[in-house]
């Protein structure tokens, strides 16, 4: 197949006009008609292949959320294959053509069991004529590592110590899909020595911490190379207390997740995010719970009651931001049109990004030939025109 008078996303971060070909499921060839060299082996349009014409669209890399927990009723920490192949389903025909889900902070036996189910999904072939699904790349482990003090919408009930021999059953039980795994530093005596136990097993994010700067930049300097929902759940950054931001600011090999669905961050932050870390270190994420997709009305998150009205979930107790009911697509969007982010940027960070901070950009997160054929078209207000999975339309608005 190929996408003639396209504006593809070229590895060099900006758009280039040109065509793509896919065979097989995978990118074999990318030429512009100017820019940088094209990716490939040459060769012209087939009367065989399927030509499609992407005329006044951007070609995007299909996105890929790595912190999520749930969409259309069904949470990823429900357990069943009904609930991983709801989220699989739902992600892909919003462009996000590839997922790492996040965990709730549950008990280490229901966690070992999501995870063990988790495993079996990745490798279950989709029936005949089912719906596409996106790729179930990696998990991320949010708790239960985590602060009671910053434990936000998590269940203070089953938040414990860190535990090296835990998380190794947890990477077990997952087949290696464990990604990421939360910690709050100051909250776990002797940190230093767990981030060197698992970091050659898992990346290891601050994630629900009242760290200081001192404390998070010791935890970044054990190993720790990732930092969850930036600003949410840790303490605020101020002129003599940088507390988190701040050491993730000073540690240029860490990147930090973003939630732009214009309730977690105010626009005027997330721009000066953009200009204090570049566009390079951050991801952007969902952190969508089981009732997007859905309408207003409460949800179960975890055993806790959350509260859904419009764009905005807040637990019923107490009243913290639970998490999101917007998908990545239209974080992106909103980043993009109600934040002043550059489309170019967004993209990144939704898509290279997010596959590089997991270790996944062997075959995700950019047009190049060689890699998985997923993508995203957008008009030029930004909504979708189509989606391809492996090299295959299934959502067509052209």
């Amino acid at each position: 197949m190929q996408i003639v008078n396209a504006r593809i996303y070229g590895t060099d971060h900006v758009f280039h006009e040109g065509m793509l070909t896919i065979e097989n499921g995978f990118f074999k060839e990318i030429r512009y008609l100017s820019g940088p060299a094209s990716s490939g082996a040459q060769s012209g349009i087939s009367k065989e292949q399927e030509v499609v014409d992407a005329a006044g669209c951007y070609v995007l890399p299909g996105l890929i959320d790595i912190h999520f927990h749930g969409c259309m009723g069904k949470d990823f920490c429900d357990g069943t294959m009904d609930a991983f192949r709801t989220l699989a389903k739902y992600e892909a025909m919003q462009g996000v053509t590839a997922i790492c889900p996040a965990t709730l902070t549950l008990p280490a036996e229901t966690l070992c069991h999501v995870l063990s189910g988790a495993k079996a999904f990745s490798k279950e072939t989709p029936a005949p004529g089912e719906a596409p699904r996106a790729d179930l790349i990696g998990v991320n482990m949010e708790g239960p590592f985590i602060s009671r003090e910053k434990k936000g919408a998590q269940n203070e009930a089953y938040i414990r110590a860190c535990d090296s021999e835990l998380c190794l059953d947890f990477v077990k039980a997952s087949g290696g899909l464990v990604k990421l795994i939360g910690l709050a530093p100051e909250a776990n005596p002797g940190f230093e020595e767990y981030i060197a136990a698992v970091k050659d097993l898992v990346h290891v994010s601050l994630a629900h911490t009242n760290s200081d700067y001192e404390t998070a930049i010791r935890a970044f300097r054990a190993g720790a190379c990732h930092a969850v929902h930036l600003y949410n759940a840790m303490p605020e950054m101020t002129h003599r207390n940088p507390g988190v931001v701040g050491a993730v600011f000073d540690s240029p090999h860490v990147t930090a997740e973003l939630i732009c669905d214009g309730n977690h961050v105010h626009p005027a932050v997330v721009r000066s995010t953009f200009a204090m870390l570049g566009a390079e270190r951050i991801v952007l994420i969902s952190d969508s719970l089981r009732a997007t997709g859905l309408g207003d009305g409460l949800i179960d998150l975890g055993g806790q009651a959350v509260q859904v009205e419009g764009t905005r979930a807040t637990l019923v107790d107490g009243g913290n931001l639970a998490g999101s009911v917007t998908c990545l697509t239209d974080c992106l969007r909103i980043a993009v049109k109600e934040m002043g982010v550059p489309l170019c940027d967004a993209v990144r960070c939704a898509s290279e990004n997010p596959a590089r901070a997991i270790g996944e950009d062997r075959l995700y997160g950019t047009i190049e030939a060689g890699k998985k054929g997923n993508l995203l078209l957008l008009r030029e207000d930004l909504s979708t025109a189509a989606v391809f999975k492996d090299g295959v339309c299934i959502l067509n608005r052209l």
